[in-house]
Order: structure tokens, then C-alpha cells, then sequence
């Protein structure tokens, strides 16, 4: 049984490689075919007008669409919550001076860097600051972000650079920025800001250190915003939302259907597996390894199990993540395997990012054990590389004794 996103050609393929592999261990086997994908896959009605139009400048540069503001504004934003000291990174390497400055003499960045310490070390109590760090969720992290910017290499390089009052301004408001990005990644998804608050935090920390943070023409900002949007995946993926959509929706529309409408998919699977004449063993993958998952627990609950069903082989299946969010539809959440369900060996890729293990999801039922493949490939060529890995198919073999050794009907 296929997973997500399959149609008729692409399993017609694949049933003939899993068919020729596993007649090399299970001559006498009967190899049953189950596709679905053309009366139960989805087909998305509308021509995708869901997707919303893209607003940007058309125009491509290396494949990525010419960005407007918003689009620069996000992709500069995103690059700083990935490293916050970028910026100051950059302009610890960009000084176009050789002047240090008279000895004895405190230099403009020198100047930045003390307010910088005094403001890790002295929180304010009141005013503007302290309220809107509350508001955002971020007060707590405080400390240890500006402790860390303060103290960082790039800052202490990027302030003996600044040798001028201009110069100052750029780096107090770099730092303002990445102690900024420094506390919303640090919150992660405990912190609730708009591009407004976010923005008007920038502010406040800049004024604080002697810079205006909305100032135009910084080397840094110009430099990294360019590699933002070359490098990082929104832009891109704005310009590209609808055909990626369309691509998608076959694999991403069949998981959704089934969830909310997986009763007729379960009812054909059960006939397929019914017209057999011995013993089967069930193998099903990504998503059709979660539908022979629900129907044999279904099955089992009802206290009508499957007759004659040895083994379930489930490959790169999502069944044990969904069981344990509570949305595996044929298992109440928490609850273990029913009585009359067969026997699981559930294979795996770790390079898969859409398979899980199932032996400690069900730690105590000797029923379920888990094997560990490899194609020595990334996700998402992982998740489809199975049916070529000998491995798969000799595990699934070593497995067949201890179930009893299937006669004609086992299906896939």
C-alpha cells in the first residue's frame, strides 16, 4: 500500500521493484497490489485560488524575484534571528581606517561599548523599556543576551573600528538590533511581537547607545540585506507560493483528506485485504502504513480482527508520531495496541524526516520492533529511497518465520 502523493504511474513503477526484490526472498508469495491514489488521492478544486497573489516586482535575479521593502525588511530580520551578530560581524571587517586614535583618548566606539556594559549590568526599572520587554515575553532573557552581545568579539571588534561620530551611530544601532534579534530568538515561540514592537525595541535600545536605528545606507544592513534575500528561503518562497502549492498538494491534500475522510480508503483496503486467500502480510508506506495501522486497530477494538494477517510492515510511517500527539485516528490517545493486532516491524530511515519509531511509543508489547535502514541519502529523497535498500527486504523476510511463513496473498 502507497503513501502520500502517489499516482497511478509512479506506483506502477515501484510495485514492480518491491515486487521483483521480494520475489528474491519470497518466491511462492502472492504480490497483491493496493493503489488508491486515483479514487481516494485529492484533487484540488478552484486552480488554487486560495494561494494568496504575490504582491512583489516581477523580476528575477539568480531565480529570486525583485523584492520590494517588506520583503527586504523580513529577509534582513530573518537573517538576524538566525545570528544576531552578523551585522557586527560584518563591521568588525569593514573598517576602511588606519587610524587608532590619540592614546588616552576614548574613541566614539569606545564610547558605545561602555553604554552597552552599563545596560547589561543596569536594567532599567522605568519607563518605556522595561514595559514593552514584559508585553513581548522577553524580560526574562534579558541578561543574558546583552551580557552576550556586550561581551561578544564582533561587538568589541566592530566598536575599535568606529573611529568617527558616524561611524558610532552604525555600530550602536547594529547592536541595537542584534541585542533585539538576541532576545526574540532566545523567547523563540514564547514571544508575541509584531514588526512594530520589534522595530520600536530596536529604538529604544538604540537611543540607548547613542545611535538611530532606522538611519539608511549602512554598510552592514546594505550587505547583508542583498545576502538575506539571495540565501534565505522567504523571499523565494513568496515569489514561488503558488506553483510550490500546486506541487505539493497532491502528497500534502492526500494526508489532510484522510484525516478528515479516511473512512472509504480504510473500507477499499479492507476488500483488498479480504479477496486473499492465506495468510498476508500487510506492507505500507508513509501514509499508507498510518491506514493499515488504524484499520487493523479498528479491526481489533471491534473484536473482528483481519483474519490471517501474520505481519504489518509499516516503511517511513508517521503512525507512532500521530499516536503519540493524540491524532492516530484508530487508537484512542495513550491507549496500547488492542488485542488481535498482528505483529509490527516498522522500518526506518533517521535521514527521514517523515518516518518515527514505534517500539517506544508501544515499549511493552513485544508485537512492535522497530529496524533501522539506510540510503544514505537527505530528506526528502530519503523518504521515497526505501524500495531500493536490499536490507528492507531481508529484515522483512528474517521477520516471516516467527509469524508463520506466508502462503499466497500477501499484499502490498
Amino acid at each position: 500500500m502507497h503513501g502520500t502523493g502517489v499516482r497511478q504511474k509512479r506506483f506502477d513503477a515501484t510495485f514492480d521493484l518491491v515486487a521483483r526484490s521480494l520475489r528474491g526472498h519470497l518466491p511462492d508469495a502472492d504480490l497483491v497490489p493496493c493503489y488508491w491514489g486515483g479514487d481516494f488521492g485529492v484533487t484540488v478544486a478552484g486552480g488554487l485560488r486560495s494561494v494568496p497573489a504575490e504582491q512583489v516586482t516581477r523580476g528575477v535575479l539568480d531565480d529570486v524575484p525583485a523584492a520590494g521593502p517588506l520583503e527586504q525588511e523580513v529577509a534582513l530580520w530573518s537573517l538576524l534571528l538566525a545570528d544576531p551578530l552578523c551585522e557586527l560581524r560584518v563591521l568588525a571587517t569593514a573598517s576602511g581606517s588606519e587610524d587608532y586614535g590619540m592614546p588616552g583618548v576614548r574613541s566614539p566606539g569606545e564610547a558605545v561599548a561602555r553604554r552597552l556594559t552599563d545596560l547589561a549590568a543596569h536594567r532599567p526599572t522605568a519607563g518605556e523599556l522595561p514595559v514593552l520587554l514584559d508585553s513581548l515575553g522577553i524580560a526574562g532573557h534579558y541578561g543574558p543576551v546583552l551580557h552576550h552581545v556586550a561581551s561578544a568579539t564582533e561587538f568589541a571588534d566592530a566598536c575599535v573600528h568606529a573611529r568617527d561620530a558616524v561611524d558610532a551611530r552604525e555600530v550602536a544601532a547594529a547592536a541595537a538590533r542584534a541585542v533585539t534579534a538576541g532576545l526574540l530568538a532566545a523567547a523563540e515561540d514564547e514571544a508575541m511581537c509584531t514588526g512594530a514592537e520589534r522595530d520600536r525595541l530596536a529604538d529604544l535600545f538604540g537611543g540607548l547607545l547613542g545611535g538611530t536605528v532606522r538611519a539608511p545606507g549602512g554598510r552592514a544592513t546594505a550587505l547583508l540585506g542583498t545576502l538575506a534575500l539571495r540565501v534565505l528561503t522567504q523571499p523565494a518562497l513568496n515569489h514561488w507560493r503558488a506553483p510550490l502549492t500546486g506541487g505539493s498538494a497532491p502528497a500534502l491534500g492526500d494526508i489532510l483528506r484522510y484525516q478528515a475522510r479516511g473512512g472509504p480508503l480504510r473500507d477499499h483496503l479492507e476488500d483488498v485485504i479480504r479477496s486473499g486467500t492465506g495468510p498476508a502480510v500487510l506492507i505500507g508506506h508513509s501514509l499508507g502504513g498510518i491506514a493499515l495501522v488504524d484499520l487493523l486497530a479498528m479491526a481489533a477494538i471491534r473484536q473482528a480482527p483481519l483474519s490471517d494477517v501474520r505481519l504489518l510492515v509499516t516503511v517511513g510511517s508517521q503512525a507512532p508520531f500521530l499516536h503519540e500527539c493524540g491524532a492516530l485516528t484508530g487508537l484512542p490517545p495513550g491507549a496500547g495496541l488492542p488485542p488481535g493486532f498482528p505483529r509490527w516491524l516498522n522500518i526506518y530511515d533517521r535521514q527521514d524526516l517523515l518516518a518515527f519509531r514505534a517500539a517506544p511509543v508501544f515499549p511493552d508489547d513485544a508485537r512492535v520492533s522497530d529496524h533501522e535502514v539506510t540510503s544514505r541519502q537527505p530528506f526528502p529523497l530519503s523518504h521515497g529511497a526505501y524500495w531500493k535498500i536490499e536490507a528492507l527486504y531481508e529484515r522483512i523476510a528474517e521477520a516471516l518465520p516467527a509469524s508463520g511463513t506466508p502462503e499466497p496473498g500477501a499484499a502490498e
